[in-house]
């Protein structure tokens, strides 16, 4: 049986409540987030500016070089100006559940992800993990963190 894994990032962003929800609550932004050697593309058409509860997001993401993957997501859970929550459906990982939370603070907003995930293979998924996965998660979450200051 594989590894429950959870990675938590935290992030203060000088931004205020409004402009930060606006932008990571719209699913078309993730492009702007994300590394462009992940080859990160949209499929759906998306339906709304705004994520809601039970919109489902497919894409096709390139995690290794030459490796394209379909990944299908829904929102579960959203709450105005303070967190929603997307699980995978379909895609490479056994399980993945990310918490996205935001709340105002003295000159800006934090932002706090909480992934919890396992991957599949049992005890060769977990040496995988070990080796390679957790280090491209945190390789997609310092670029998205640089780009979120830019922006």
């Amino acid at each position: 049986m594989s590894k429950l894994y959870r990675i938590t990032y935290k992030q203060k962003i000088p931004s205020d409540i409004n402009t930060m929800w606006d932008f990571i609550s719209s699913p078309k932004n993730l492009n702007l987030i994300t590394p462009d050697n992940m080859g990160f593309t949209i499929e759906t058409n998306l339906d709304s500016e705004t994520m809601y509860p039970g919109q489902i997001i497919a894409y096709k993401v390139s995690p290794f070089k030459g490796v394209k993957m379909n990944w299908v997501t829904e929102i579960t859970h959203v709450k105005d100006k303070e967190y929603f929550v997307d699980e995978q459906r379909f895609g490479p990982y056994k399980m993945w559940h990310h918490k996205h939370f935001i709340k105002p603070i003295t000159n800006g907003v934090e932002m706090i992800d909480i992934i919890d995930y396992k991957i599949p293979m049992g005890f060769f998924g977990d040496i995988m993990n070990s080796l390679v996965i957790r280090n491209k998660l945190k390789e997609i979450f310092n670029f998205r963190y640089k780009k979120l200051e830019e922006l």
